[in-house]
Formats: C-alpha cells, sequence, structure tokens
C-alpha cells in the first residue's frame, strides 16, 4: 500500500486497534476464522468480532464469504502484505533487543491473597531458582483485573472458564470437603462422622471474589443429606487463608478447597476426618490475551504453573 495514500486518521498516532490487526492478518493467511481463532488463542467469535471492528474503523469491507469459505475483497489484498511485513519486523526487533540488567523479562501474575498465600509462594522459589533471568511480579488482590487494559500478562481465577476473549487452560478442577486440626479427632467429641459435626464449630468462607463460585456450609450439608445441622453459626473470614489458618489453629472445622489445602494437608497441619466431598462445577483457570502468550516468558510461566498443579 502506498503510504501516501493512507488517510491522515490512520497516521501512526492513529492507527486501528492492534488487537484487530493482528485478527485480521491471521484470518488473511488462513482464508480461516477458525485457523486464525486457534493461532491467536482466542474464540472464533471475538476473531469475527475484532474484523467487523477494524472494516467498521478503515471504512470499507476487507473480507468476504465464497462458497464455504473465505477471500479478501481488494481492500483486503492491498492491506495484507505490509501488515504481515510489519508483524515480521516487530518480532525482528524484539529479538534483536539485547536482555541486560535494564531489559530483563518480567512477568506479572494475579491471583487472589489466599491463591499466592497457600499455592504459590510455596513453589514459586523453585520456579525463579531455574529461571534467574525472569523476574515474576505477583500481584494479589480481590479486584477481577482487565487483562486487556492492565499491565498485566497472567491471571488464576476461579469460576466456570467462560472468559470472553480470553486465551483459557484448565489449572486445576476443584473439589470441597472439611479440614480441621489433628487435635478434634481425638477430644472429647472426636469428629469422625458427618453427625459429630453438629458438636463442632463450623468456619465460613466470606471471600468476596468467590461468593457463589464455592459450595458453603449450608449448601455442602445439602448435598451430603444433612442439611439440618446449625450450619450458618460460627466465625467468618474473607480471606481463605484466613479460614483454613482458623482451622489448623483448632478453631473449628473448615470446608476447605482441595488446592488452597494441599500444602497444609502434607504437612498435616490440616486433616481430612471423612472421605466425603462435593465437587462444584468450578475450577481454577489461567487466563492471558493472546498478545500476552505472544511473549516466551509469559508461556513459560503459563506451562510450570499448569505442571506444578498437575504434580
Amino acid at each position: 500500500m502506498d503510504p501516501s495514500r493512507v488517510p491522515a486518521a490512520h497516521s501512526r498516532r492513529r492507527l486501528p486497534p492492534l488487537n484487530a490487526l493482528r485478527a485480521f492478518e491471521a484470518v488473511a493467511r488462513h482464508l480461516s476464522v477458525t485457523l486464525a481463532a486457534d493461532e491467536l488463542s482466542v474464540t472464533p467469535a471475538a476473531v469475527s468480532q475484532q474484523i467487523r471492528q477494524l472494516e467498521d474503523t478503515l471504512g470499507v469491507p476487507l473480507v468476504r464469504r465464497q462458497g464455504r469459505g473465505l477471500a479478501l475483497t481488494e481492500s483486503g489484498q492491498a492491506l495484507l502484505p505490509g501488515l504481515s511485513e510489519g508483524f515480521d519486523r516487530l518480532v525482528q526487533a524484539l529479538g534483536a533487543m539485547p536482555q541486560s540488567a535494564e531489559t530483563r523479562a518480567t512477568v506479572r501474575v494475579a491471583v487472589t491473597p489466599s491463591f499466592a498465600d497457600k499455592w504459590l509462594l510455596p513453589r514459586l522459589g523453585g520456579f525463579i531458582q531455574a529461571n534467574p533471568g525472569l523476574d515474576v511480579h505477583v500481584i494479589a488482590g480481590m479486584e477481577v483485573i482487565d487483562l486487556q487494559r492492565e499491565a498485566v500478562d497472567l491471571a488464576v481465577r476461579f469460576g466456570t472458564g467462560q472468559y470472553a476473549g480470553l486465551s483459557v487452560a484448565l489449572l486445576r478442577e476443584e473439589e470441597v470437603f472439611p479440614v480441621c486440626a489433628p487435635a478434634l479427632l481425638t477430644g472429647p467429641t472426636p469428629l469422625r462422622t458427618l453427625p459429630d459435626l453438629q458438636h463442632h464449630v463450623l468456619i465460613h468462607d466470606d471471600n468476596p471474589a468467590e461468593r457463589g463460585a464455592c459450595p458453603d456450609w449450608p449448601l455442602w450439608l445439602t448435598a451430603a443429606g444433612h442439611a439440618p445441622l446449625a450450619s450458618s453459626k460460627g466465625p467468618r473470614f474473607n480471606q481463605s487463608s484466613m479460614v483454613l489458618d482458623a482451622a489448623a489453629q483448632g478453631l473449628g472445622v473448615a470446608l476447605a478447597k482441595g488446592f488452597l489445602a494441599q500444602t497444609d494437608l502434607e504437612a498435616g497441619r490440616l486433616v481430612r476426618p471423612f472421605p466425603e466431598n462435593h465437587v462444584p462445577r468450578f475450577a481454577y483457570w489461567i487466563v492471558a490475551t493472546a498478545q500476552a502468550l505472544d511473549r516466551p516468558a509469559v508461556r513459560l510461566l503459563r506451562d510450570w504453573l499448569l505442571h506444578e498443579a498437575s504434580r
């Protein structure tokens, strides 16, 4: 495309959205929305939306249906070569950048405080030791970060896995079960079966980031067939890590997400008094934008998280 013919509105300072340009370039190469979506790690619907956005911005059609496939319009054919060359040069420029102390690779991962405290931090040392040239920034908070707008590369979320416009990888499905300090198994009212819960304090998890995404005591007991218990009484904490710590200190019995309780269970600070569990349709997911996953350092951390969760 002749640079002199590029409208002023599309100058270097007024480029169309980069996501839309990447989506079009991938579709134009594959002549397939599905293959482009696989390459970008997003849904076909997200790719189609980006193409429509780009066409609206430029004011011309770029892709048209042709039988069961796709074809580029004249404008699309004119745009593709320069766009592909531009992305190739970006990759070359990033690859040529020296990795000095000032340009060390950094990966920013957002998690809840409880996930950071109970699962990530006990394992992160091994990753840092194996990757001395990579800095990991952990952002622990209760708010859901917009990965499209914030300077965050990865996030671990607890929910259904439906996160539009993001690449999603299953970290681990979750099971929920009661835990307590070992001393409660042998006290004056030993905890051995579900009916024994009526003699013990129940600890409640009021974590606002996961409210509605995990069974509480009333729901869990109903599923287990023991709804008549006075399940609403007992202390409450707004962090899952505090719930587990309170149980480990003997304050009562807590409902634990197995993923978060794993370290305490392995260390013997917590025990499962009985085998019953309730498996909800929720899990931990790693989410990221397609652009973030283009960076080797981000993929490295994501793959390490998946490996650790599978152990």
